[in-house]
């Protein structure tokens, strides 16, 4: 629950890509037998955005029905990427346009590979933009000191981003030329950065105690 007087913030898991290089779509992949795209959107969910959405592009049809099949999953609303494979912008576009028509504060971006991202981190965010101090648009989670993801970004900032949005970067062009308006949020002791682009990814991360800090 957002502080009086603060618009909701909504969530945007990106779950357009084809995953050529994970041989099939991250969205689908399954980690103790749940698809990323659903653990993805609990993470949402359960840490305090709403509303929450999901972008889908290729096997979007398959995705969407995974989500439907979950009691948490179900909540979010599909919105669908035509453009997907012109790139990782076309989704963070698709996704701030979407949360923009629903009158939100803010929308935080989740990647959804990144299954050491969980509800804590979430709400980490989301309390630092209500303690944040006027003039900031952007809050990124940090691990180690180095800016990674999920990326929370203010209303007032979606213009901006959106006029600088290109190729695979997502909103990191535009974060890494407006400093000023950008905090870092460190989130090392609640979740793990790591993505899952290959195979081998996968068999290192369900090798290891990852999940442990996943909370």
């Amino acid at each position: 629950m957002s502080a009086p007087g603060i618009r909701e913030v909504a969530g945007v898991v990106l779950a357009a890509g084809a995953g050529r290089r994970m041989g099939g779509p991250k969205a689908l992949v399954e980690l103790a037998g749940t698809p990323l795209v659903v653990m993805a959107t609990r993470a949402l969910v359960e840490g305090g955005c709403a509303p929450v959405g999901v972008v889908t592009g290729s096997a979007g049809d398959r995705v969407a029905g995974v989500l439907v099949g979950d009691a948490v999953g179900r909540r979010a609303t599909i919105v669908p990427n035509d453009r997907w494979e012109e790139g990782q912008a076309t989704s963070v576009a698709v996704g701030l346009a979407w949360a923009a028509g629903r009158g939100v504060g803010g929308v935080l971006l989740h990647l959804v590979d990144l299954p050491g991202v969980g509800p804590a981190a979430v709400a980490r965010l989301l309390r630092a933009r209500e303690e944040a101090h006027p003039g900031v648009q952007a809050w990124v989670a940090t691990y180690g000191g180095h800016p990674r993801n999920p990326v929370l970004l203010a209303a007032d900032a979606f213009d901006d981003v959106m006029a600088e949005l290109a190729g695979d970067r997502g909103a990191r062009g535009w974060l890494d030329t407006h400093p000023e308006v950008v905090q870092h949020v460190a989130c090392d002791d609640v979740a793990v950065p790591d993505d899952l682009d290959t195979p081998d990814d996968l068999d290192t991360w369900t090798r290891s105690t990852h999940e442990e800090i996943r909370r």
